[in-house]
């Protein structure tokens, strides 16, 4: 494979009922991608691929509920024939606050959502079909994994060990497996809402590219990390954040 041609291969992304992974799911669809897309329950997951243009179903998977993430590699492997592609999209935030006002409650959920359900995914897709065929994992980690910033610390630091988790996978899975994350800023999702929703042109302003992300954005991103175009690219976290990493612009500069 070669390019962004995507014909023939096969995908599963979670967390794709809406934002940023079903915008993934339709932009893989787009480059000739049999798509899977899961969600906590199959009437958002059905719903989900009823807005893809392609091939696609929809398949319901709590990404860190174990049974369900085997049926779901079963059922992909069964349908379409293969499992190409991975993208642990999944994520959640139910704490927001000072880091040491979080309880164990909500540091397990976040843990377990965004760091043991990708080691859930990506292993369960290599033993079924990557570790012999070879494949592609992208997860999608956040820039809050590379920068701090208040109120977000034990989400951000899941997004940190992600990227680990990341160079880790890479080196234990290569050659036959490319693994590589995506690092989002703000982006217009409902997960992202709080940070954006009563401020975004103040915050649009501050980025270097003069606006949020749009889940667009990072789909691009993960079509073009798992096409034969990014074929030497493994252990890598791309930053998708408009250049908000580079630091606020001047006041006044258009």
């Amino acid at each position: 494979m070669t390019g962004s041609d995507l014909t023939g291969r096969t995908a599963i992304v979670t967390g794709a009922s809406r934002g940023i992974g079903l915008a993934i799911a339709q932009a893989l669809a787009a480059a000739g991608t049999s798509v899977v897309l899961t969600s906590r329950r199959q009437d958002a997951a059905d719903d989900a691929a009823k807005q893809v243009v392609g091939t696609a179903a929809g398949f319901g998977a709590h990404a860190t509920d174990e049974d369900a993430a085997r049926a779901c590699v079963d059922f992909t492997i069964g349908r379409f024939g293969s499992l190409d592609i991975l993208v642990n999209n999944a994520g959640t935030n139910p704490a927001f606050g000072p880091l040491i006002d979080q309880d164990h409650g909500r540091f397990t959920k976040i843990m377990d959502t965004n760091l043991w359900a990708p080691i859930l995914w990506t292993s369960l897709a290599v033993k079924a079909w990557m570790g012999e065929h070879g494949g592609a994992v992208v997860n999608t980690s956040s820039v809050g994994g590379i920068a701090v910033a208040a109120n977000l610390g034990v989400y951000n630091a899941s997004k940190a060990a992600l990227i680990q988790v990341t160079r880790q996978l890479a080196l234990e899975l290569g050659p036959k497996v490319r693994v590589n994350a995506v690092a989002p800023a703000v982006v217009r999702t409902r997960l992202a809402e709080a940070l954006w929703r009563d401020h975004e042109d103040a915050l649009s302003a501050s980025y270097p590219l003069g606006r949020i992300g749009e889940p667009a954005d990072v789909a691009s991103a993960v079509a073009f990390l798992v096409s034969g175009a990014a074929g030497w690219i493994t252990g890598e976290t791309l930053v998708v954040d408009g250049g908000a990493l580079l630091g606020a612009r001047e006041a006044g500069r258009g």
